[in-house]
């Protein structure tokens, strides 16, 4: 039997997993905003260079004013609000529980389909968004003291901005999933036959081009032009920026659009929502992060939300 579809979708998860700790690493080492303009700066060179050499135009071609609004506003959402969020979840929270929360995404993305697309909410997805917050809750509460039945064992900031986080990555997915419908259906028919694996890697530019806009307007606000000047004197600190990169935006995005051609679609993005779990022993050894058996359920039950909305 072929499981070539499996694996691809098991080592997206393995470099999304790696993608999350070389970013915990360059924010604690940059802070957010800089790591996010290289990201972003990096990650748009790398998708231009990789359009212009299979596609023969580094920018999207046929791409009208509606479709370039669309993917702005999902690369403003899911880009510069999401990461913003998610890199200051891992600073406060540690890239573990960021990533246990980034399991909240599908919730967010069933809503925002919803209310701006008019799908419908199903029972099992309803009962899918309770079973995901459940795996949450049991990782991230504890026993209270006096009257308080339970208690929060992580900071408040962080778990707002793990929920940030999944809010911008839910809402920015349909958001990009609005302008990247509405681009295939201008482009001449023979051109998305073509090209229609690698028209989503296109129409990501647009969104990249958003987030480096956004984040490179608040590096100036902040008056951190020269933080980011100095961070590529850094070789190390380089190294988990560009390997942050690879493992995310350009490889694992890429793996992620090639897992689906072999494998059910549901398969593959159950497998690829696996880094909660996969991250666990790895923040063990490079941060000695303790593993808690309700550390382990929480993540499983977590999972096994996301998992329901693809049944």
């Amino acid at each position: 039997m072929n499981f070539i579809g499996e694996f691809i979708s098991l080592a997206v998860a393995a470099l999304w997993t790696a993608a999350a700790l070389t970013c915990e690493v360059s924010s604690k080492r940059f802070g957010v905003s800089v790591t996010n303009v290289w990201r972003m700066l990096l990650g748009l060179a790398c998708s231009m260079i990789l359009c212009w050499v299979l596609m023969g135009s580094a920018l999207p071609q046929y791409a009208d004013v509606e479709t370039w609004v669309w993917l702005l506003l999902s690369g403003a959402v899911g880009f510069f609000i999401g990461d913003i969020c998610l890199l200051n979840s891992y600073l406060s929270i540690g890239s573990r529980y960021g990533q246990l929360f980034m399991t909240t995404a599908p919730i967010f993305s069933a809503i925002s389909a919803w209310v701006l697309m008019g799908q419908r909410m199903t029972l099992m997805n309803i009962v899918a968004m309770l079973v995901t917050l459940l795996g949450i809750a049991i990782s991230v509460l504890g026993r209270g003291q006096g009257k308080k039945l339970v208690s929060l064992d992580l900071p408040l900031r962080g778990v707002l901005f793990g929920l940030g986080a999944g809010i911008g990555q839910g809402v920015g997915y349909v958001l990009s999933v609005i302008g990247l419908h509405h681009y295939t259906h201008i482009v001449p028919k023979d051109y998305l036959a073509k090209f229609s694996l690698e028209i989503p890697f296109s129409a990501n530019i647009i969104r990249l081009v958003a987030g480096l806009l956004c984040f490179s307007a608040l590096l100036i606000v902040k008056g951190k032009l020269s933080d980011f000047k100095r961070s590529s004197t850094d070789p190390k600190g380089m190294f988990f920026i560009i390997l942050a990169v690879l493992t995310g935006p350009v490889i694992g995005v890429g793996l992620s659009l090639m897992a689906s051609q072999y494998t059910v679609a549901g398969v593959a993005s159950t497998i690829m929502a696996t880094t909660p779990i996969m991250i666990l022993l790895p923040t063990y050894f490079l941060f000695h992060q303790k593993i808690t058996v309700k550390s382990v359920l929480g993540a499983v039950i977590s999972v096994v939300g996301v998992a329901m909305f693809f049944v």
